[in-house]
């Protein structure tokens, strides 16, 4: 069974979704910077001298986001892609069989809590009181 896991792992298909992940990832990032300071010409006509317009905050959003669910939806086809997705499926059936407190265990333990900070910030207050009034007797 390891050895046939090893093996998917190095498969040329399996790379070449990889690479085409990563390649689509990076174009988005790489056209949203790009569209952001240069912009379109929107006349349509070369060399007419009109300055190319930057394309619009909420167009760069959606085209990132949209390259980034592709890129997603390749590298989900991979075998390492598919443990990853096995992987949140098994966390979500772990975080529902969570027992979580009542409000009222919620208040107590934060009540605690804060009366333990309080009485040990007393100790190390008193402490180094008296050390400092030791300190201040030896050295005069």
């Amino acid at each position: 069974m390891s050895g046939n896991t090893e093996t998917a792992k190095t498969s040329p298909l399996n790379v070449i979704k990889w690479v085409l992940a990563v390649t689509i990832a990076g174009a988005a990032i790489v056209g949203n910077q790009y569209f952001a300071t240069h912009g379109i010409n929107l006349s349509g006509v070369s060399g007419s001298g009109s300055e190319a317009e930057p394309v619009g905050l909420l167009y760069r959003v959606l085209a990132v986001v949209a390259l980034m669910v592709v890129a997603l939806g390749i590298a989900a086809m991979t075998v390492q892609g598919r443990a990853f997705l096995v992987l949140l499926k098994e966390a979500n059936i772990e975080r529902r069989k969570v027992v979580w407190p009542t409000r009222q265990e919620t208040t107590q333990t934060t009540l605690i809590v804060v009366a333990v900070v309080i009485v040990v910030a007393i100790l190390l207050w008193g402490l180094d009181s008296l050390l400092s009034w030791v300190v201040s007797g030896v050295i005069g």
